[in-house]
């Protein structure tokens, strides 16, 4: 693992990321300075890869936002448990808002992680 490796130190972050989600609380920024940690001792290569990171880790975080998200989703738009299917769409519009919240969260949150990992390398912090 050569410094400065963008496409291996994002993976290593966004496993960091989808691995520290369920447990600690902002866990982008931790993701992200694991990855632009490991990138070097330039901010902006730090800032790029931690946003790769953040986005690489959503894939995984979609997936198990739609699999909690199905149960409200199919219930609702099914018209069961009593309740109209007009309501349906609104289901779709919540996981849609959720969606890009989800995305917008990591990407800033795993950026700014990025550059303070990399940022913590160059002034040897760590």
């Amino acid at each position: 693992m050569a410094e400065g490796d963008t496409f291996v130190n994002s993976l290593l972050g966004a496993a960091v990321i989808v691995l520290t989600t369920p447990i600690v609380p902002f866990a982008p920024v931790a993701g992200g300075a694991v990855a632009g940690y490991l990138q070097g001792r330039n901010t902006d290569g730090g800032l790029k890869v931690g946003a790769i990171a953040g986005l690489i880790s959503v894939v995984p975080l979609l997936a198990v936002l739609v699999l909690a998200g199905n149960l409200f989703l199919f219930v609702v738009a099914a018209g069961g448990a009593g309740v109209p299917s007009v309501v349906g769409g609104l289901g779709v519009a919540v996981l849609v808002v959720a969606f890009f919240g989800l995305l917008l969260y990591v990407a800033v949150l795993s950026a700014m992680g990025g550059w303070l990992g990399s940022y913590a390398k160059s002034e040897r912090i760590i």
